[in-house]
């Protein structure tokens, strides 16, 4: 448990927030930095095939030590941090949770409040590493990093575990949904996956939204507003319009489970020229067409009422739900559900309201449901991973690669 601590707290104090407004791969340099850091740790442990790449791929093999004939697992996480908070000079530390609020920067006056964050009292009487407030944490997804590499030092120390080849890969650009675009897939060579990136103990994910990202720009026509009678189009408003033409109860605040929603994620604008970004989640397929389409409707409507020209959507697909890929090969999801029935936890299997890369993994050929790491409140200031769940999760890799070994013919029998 120290060095998973260890690690762990090694990993956050390395800023990887990624950027949407970069070309690079990876986005950002120090992405790069943590992965020479883990290509460096891997080596040492003595893993073989360790390998980095010029977009920041870390992959790393540990063989099988039976001669019975395995699958190749793979296990995957990934090192950015969501750029919907600052990842810069990480404070994180240890706290032991009795109940209340937790304190996180006297100073400032921040603390952690089970009011506002009720499953904070799920935890009374474990250790929370915790952030001071001011940055997130990083526990998405250097938990899962952390929680990999321990799990394969574990199986190095205790060789009488039987278990096929295990491949790990540590990706760049999750968060700005670029973590797959130069993931080699033939390179890597599993035959299923998982990827490490769940939220609270228990998690077993195979199933993610359909989703698509949608720039909205509106051009206006700035006139000085003593003469503008009839002429000037404020962008600014006619934005305001095309934003009242979405339903107003599907935004992620008003949803929940398998329901859809457009989120507004950014907006800037002046009379002459105002610029939105959303991004659209469905876990129907159908439903999600329907989304895409009523943005197009809505563009079209307010072009009619002020001139053609005025509103351009333009909408580009992320991912797609990758339920259809995993359906077909349900023994893998079994495999982890009943890891975790062995190491004393009840699976909880429910959609991701969001995307791993495991879901273009899964359409790249690579099939990949998603584990918890036991973090919680991602992508922000008050995010805290629980150490007991950080333990379980590692017991839980072990556990599937120990199960593997009795895979017969893409079956289990429990």
């Amino acid at each position: 448990m120290k060095r998973m601590i260890d690690r762990f707290m090694r990993y956050v104090s390395v800023e990887t927030t990624s950027s949407h407004d970069s070309d690079s791969s990876p986005t950002t340099e120090g992405q790069l930095k943590l992965a020479a850091l883990l290509r460096d740790e891997l080596e040492g442990l003595g893993l073989e095939e360790v390998s980095l790449d010029g977009h920041g791929y870390v992959m790393a093999t540990l063989g099988a030590n039976t001669d019975a004939r395995v699958p190749v697992i793979g296990f995957v996480a990934h090192m950015d941090t969501s750029p919907d908070a600052s990842g810069k000079d990480v404070k994180a530390r240890i706290v032991r949770y009795e109940g209340g609020e937790i304190t996180l920067n006297p100073e400032k006056g921040i603390v952690l409040d089970p009011s506002t964050y009720p499953e904070l009292l799920d935890y009374r009487g474990q250790e929370l590493i915790v952030t001071d407030g001011t940055t997130l944490l990083g526990a998405d997804d250097k938990a899962g990093i952390a929680e990999i590499v321990t799990a394969l030092e574990y199986l190095m120390e205790h060789p009488q575990i039987k278990h096929g080849k295990i491949r790990v890969c540590f990706t760049p650009d999750e968060e700005v949904g670029k973590g797959t675009d130069h993931f080699d897939v033939e390179k890597f060579g599993a035959d299923y996956a998982y990827t490490v990136d769940g939220g609270a103990l228990g998690q077993l994910q195979y199933e993610t939204f359909n989703a698509a990202g949608a720039k909205v720009k509106i051009t206006g026509l700035n006139i000085h507003p003593g003469s503008a009678k009839d002429r000037m189009k404020n962008s600014m408003l006619i934005a305001s319009e095309f934003i009242s033409l979405l339903p107003a109860a599907e935004t992620p605040a008003a949803t929940q489970g398998r329901e859809g929603f457009f989120h507004l994620t950014s907006m800037a604008g002046t009379v002459e020229e105002t610029n939105l970004n959303y991004i659209i989640r469905d876990h129907s397929r159908e439903r999600f067409e329907n989304r895409k389409r009523l943005m197009q409707y809505a563009a079209a409507f307010l072009n009619a009422k002020y001139g053609e020209g005025t509103v351009s959507v333009t909408v580009k697909d992320s991912y797609r739900n990758m339920r259809e890929m995993i359906e077909p090969v349900m023994f893998i999801v079994d495999i982890a559900a009943r890891a975790m029935r062995n190491v004393g936890i009840e699976p909880v299997i429910e959609p991701v309201r969001g995307g791993t890369d495991g879901a273009r993994l899964s359409f790249m050929g690579l099939p990949t449901p998603n584990i918890f790491t036991g973090g919680m409140n991602y992508h922000g200031r008050f995010e805290y991973v629980p150490i007991e769940s950080m333990v379980k999760a590692v017991e839980v890799i072990v556990e599937i690669c120990k199960l593997f070994p009795s895979c017969r013919t893409h079956l289990m029998s429990f």
